[in-house]
């Protein structure tokens, strides 16, 4: 890990502009959620933690909490994009979610923002409350929560062997003090957890897509999130520990006896029904994004890769004050930060930088045959700052045997074609 990760400059001009500072601006006008580090402690030291031993692209942690200064600045400063004429929907909701460490570590904190939320006048926007957390403390803080529907995304990995890589400082294993508390709350209000709570589950060496399948399935009825190890910033001397924990989402699905059942009934969250979902999006030529898509006709895409726009889906502010784009890139990458003196973010800074790294990728990127459903984010690539080279290309061979696999699975599953169309992108 670095004692303290310096932010990248990008001084030098690109001769080619992909974006500009007011589509930053514009971004940040319609920000989508917020996500706040509210603390860098944890009550557990999970082996593959991304702030553990595998990693070394994040800042020293050090048991600290932030402050409420930070996080009501950044409020204050979104409020005025909020209410501003590059606001294109009225009344969206905005996600004000909470991170660690062990969020609930912070509860002060947590208490303040909402309260300072539930009486900001914002008149463009409703404000959502979430939370990942380990749930070791949740039967302290359940009732808070509750009272203000607090979607809770509760980390565990399934079974208690599965979990067995969650565990506390004294290198205890936590699955039954946290099956204690998830059955606390589900007891105590079970409306609540049946509409607000659900699991993300890590995917490793220890578990697979179907014991995580049935273990929520037949305990919870729930269907968890299922993510696999982050694969950047690896340390040079964890690489063969790294490659002997990861394991592969799609491989240990089609593993599965089951993998049908599993992969109808995780939908769009794993597997074909995911790469279809994403072609469908971008060829179908009938989904349109926002009233001026609709209006006017949808934009051609200028930008290379499939990086989401800054703040184009979220903004994270971790616990030193850092903005960044997302929660799982690294934090070398800021794009500004939370001082004494207020947010400090420099617009044109951040769109002179996407550029820089546009460029890199755009001979690539403009002879690969699949750039409309690209899902490869800029921060996922190795040797972004030098010579980046994608591994989602596509030639034409490689794009016309994607393109065969959709359509395949489409004609042998008609019906799912209309569940997408109405689950996904209507909703």
């Amino acid at each position: 890990m670095n004692d303290k990760i310096k932010i990248q400059d990008f001084s030098e001009p690109v001769e080619k502009s992909y974006i500009s500072a007011d589509d930053v601006r514009r971004k940040l006008s319609n920000l989508k959620q917020i996500t706040f580090e509210v603390t860098d402690a944890c009550n557990l030291k999970c082996k593959y933690c991304g702030y553990g031993e595998f990693y070394d692209d994040y800042d020293l942690r050090t048991n600290r909490k932030m402050g409420l200064s930070i996080a009501l600045k950044v409020i204050d400063y979104l409020v005025n994009f909020w209410n501003s004429e590059q606001n294109m929907s009225a009344n969206r909701n905005v996600f004000i979610s909470f991170y660690g460490g062990e969020p609930l570590l912070n509860m002060p904190l947590i208490e303040s923002v909402v309260d300072y939320m539930e009486k900001l006048p914002c008149r463009n926007r409703k404000f959502v409350f979430s939370m990942t957390t380990n749930a070791l403390l949740i039967e302290r803080y359940m009732d808070f929560l509750v009272a203000h529907n607090f979607y809770l995304h509760i980390s565990l990995d399934g079974n208690e062997y599965n979990t067995s890589y969650r565990v506390d400082k004294s290198e205890e294993p936590a699955f039954r003090s946290i099956i204690e508390n998830v059955n606390a709350l589900k007891a105590k209000y079970p409306d609540y957890f049946e509409d607000r709570v659900n699991f993300n589950a890590v995917l490793h060496n220890r578990n697979s897509v179907g014991d995580i399948y049935d273990y929520f399935k037949s305990n919870f009825n729930k269907i968890p999130g299922i993510v696999e190890l982050n694969n950047m910033g690896i340390r040079p001397d964890k690489v063969a520990l790294f490659q002997k924990t990861y394991r592969n989402s799609r491989e240990s699905l089609y593993q599965a006896e089951n993998y049908e059942t599993i992969e109808q009934d995780m939908f769009i969250r794993l597997g074909t029904y995911q790469s279809v979902n994403i072609f469908l999006h971008q060829y179908s030529g009938h989904v349109y994004y926002d009233y001026i898509d609709l209006l006017f006709g949808q934009r051609e895409k200028t930008v290379p890769t499939g990086t989401c726009l800054p703040f184009g889906k979220k903004m994270y502010v971790t616990v030193n004050g850092k903005i960044l784009p997302c929660e799982r890139i690294g934090q070398q990458f800021a794009l500004g930060n939370v001082t004494e003196s207020g947010v400090e973010l420099d617009l044109q800074a951040i769109s002179d930088r996407y550029n820089a790294y546009f460029a890199k990728l755009d001979t690539q990127c403009s002879k690969c045959y699949n750039t409309k459903a690209c899902i490869q984010c800029i921060y996922n690539l190795h040797h972004l700052e030098d010579n980046p080279v994608c591994q989602g290309y596509m030639d034409e061979p490689m794009f016309a045997a994607y393109k065969a696999r959709q359509m395949d699975f489409l004609r042998k599953h008609p019906e799912d074609y209309y569940r997408i169309m109405e689950n996904v992108i209507v909703e």
